[in-house]
């Protein structure tokens, strides 16, 4: 089933002339209507009415966050406030928050795409939609929240917290899809647990996770607890909020929008483009974007394009689930280190429950990396012996993912603090912060 068949099975060729064209406009309305973009493309000497190919677009300097932060608020807008329908920003946990804006066209857009990955993940108008995901100035609610009326849902706006309520609200209502973070649907499986409440009791089929990474490990734990079908969904606030792409329900990667970004994969080291198929950092662009339209933003995010086609007909290129970010990545003593890979060892054994952090330190001139885990059973405490060999265990499998090691130490259940939104797994203390 689709939600909007002529472009999900649009042909490559075909797609990349629209692309080519939309680059054109959305390039000549930022270089009219943004001062920062005019400087930019003056400096390189590029006319962005005549860009003729992605090669060339390839040359265009990179957008960083930093760029709109310091612009804040609106100085990166290409439309006066009175033209704004909507304005979302960052938490700014590390300063002054990054600011986005919306006309009445770009969130009539926001709820197309997010209509099309709904449909694509196996979402209808039969359904009743729990969005357990914060509402206020973060995207992801209400980008799910639109995307989910457009196609006819009932939307039960949650948001996220009160996890206990959570639950009796899923049984109630007969909840049949859920939208939150995979962390934070994790903790609500255990509180459920907790209350007595088993997955045959609920009506859940369908979870559509995002705003973090997770692995298959993560994935298959979603779905054994929740009794559903898992999938992931990509976007960021600074190119409009989830809805630049999604997996459908073969699982297989995640299709993207490509009328409305325009996707490159760069070597993060180098920033040179990378072929199809291999790893490295996202990169940007926004094809329809009124308010704020973002020219090759750099994401941080690690993926790789899939340029097969699905089995579920659809014909845009698929993006891979995000493996980890560019500036997440931990190198220790020369070992270039990701989260994701931790997370897969810890997932694969029994008496450890998916809960973890990293601590780095430094003592002289060493890195030093501590993982500790939580127990599953807590009975486990009072076995000497037994929490010697499990620790064994996951110091030799980390070892052999990693190629370096790791301390490992194993903590009492419920000592790694939960959160309703991001998960928080890296604490590093190299330079005296966390």
């Amino acid at each position: 089933m689709f939600f909007n068949e002529s472009i999900e099975r649009m042909g490559h060729d075909e797609m990349r002339e629209i692309q080519i064209k939309k680059l054109r406009k959305e390039a000549a309305w930022a270089y009219a209507n943004v001062p920062f973009y005019k400087e930019r493309f003056d400096e390189v000497g590029m006319n962005p009415a005549q860009i003729s190919s992605l090669e060339e677009w390839a040359q265009f300097p990179f957008t960083v966050k930093t760029d709109l932060r310091d612009h804040y608020p609106f100085g990166l807008f290409a439309v006066p406030k009175e033209k704004l329908a909507r304005i979302h920003a960052s938490s700014g946990t590390t300063g002054k928050p990054t600011v986005v804006g919306y006309t009445k066209q770009d969130l009539e857009n926001w709820s197309e795409c997010m209509a099309r990955l709904i449909v694509a993940a196996g979402g209808s108008s039969q359904d009743i939609v729990q969005i357990s995901f914060g509402y206020g100035l973060f995207t992801g609610a209400f980008g799910l929240h639109y995307g989910m009326e457009k196609v006819g849902a009932a939307v039960v706006p949650m948001s996220s917290g009160n996890t206990e309520k959570q639950i009796m609200l899923m049984k109630d209502f007969g909840s049949t899809i859920l939208i939150s973070t995979p962390s934070y649907a994790l903790h609500m499986a255990e509180v459920m647990e907790e209350m007595g409440v088993t997955k045959d009791e609920i009506s859940l089929r369908l979870g559509m996770f995002g705003a973090e990474g997770s692995t298959e490990e993560m994935r298959r734990e979603l779905e054994e607890r929740w009794g559903i079908l898992a999938t992931e969904n990509y976007g960021l606030s600074e190119v409009m909020g989830p809805g630049v792409s999604g997996e459908c329900y073969c699982k297989k990667g995640m299709h993207i929008n490509e009328d409305h970004f325009l996707i490159e994969i760069v070597d993060p080291a180098t920033l040179e483009p990378v072929p199809d198929g291999q790893w490295g950092e996202v990169v940007i662009t926004t094809l329809s974007k009124e308010a704020l339209p973002m020219l090759r933003y750099r994401t941080k995010d690690i993926s790789r394009i899939i340029t097969e086609e699905c089995e579920c007909g659809r014909k845009t290129r698929r993006m891979e689930k995000i493996r980890g970010r560019s500036d997440d990545m931990l190198i220790i003593r020369g070992v270039n280190v990701f989260p994701s890979q931790i997370e897969s060892v810890l997932l694969n054994i029994n008496q450890v429950s998916p809960y973890y952090q990293l601590i780095v330190t430094r003592k002289g001139y060493m890195d030093l990396m501590e993982v500790q885990v939580e127990l599953a059973d807590a009975a486990m405490l009072d076995q000497f012996q037994k929490l010697q060999a499990l620790e064994a265990e996951i110091r030799h499998k980390l070892r052999t993912i990693l190629g370096l090691d790791a301390k490992v130490r194993l903590v009492e259940p419920k000592s790694i603090e939960r959160t309703t939104g991001k998960a928080k797994h890296v604490i590093d203390l190299r330079n005296g912060g966390n």
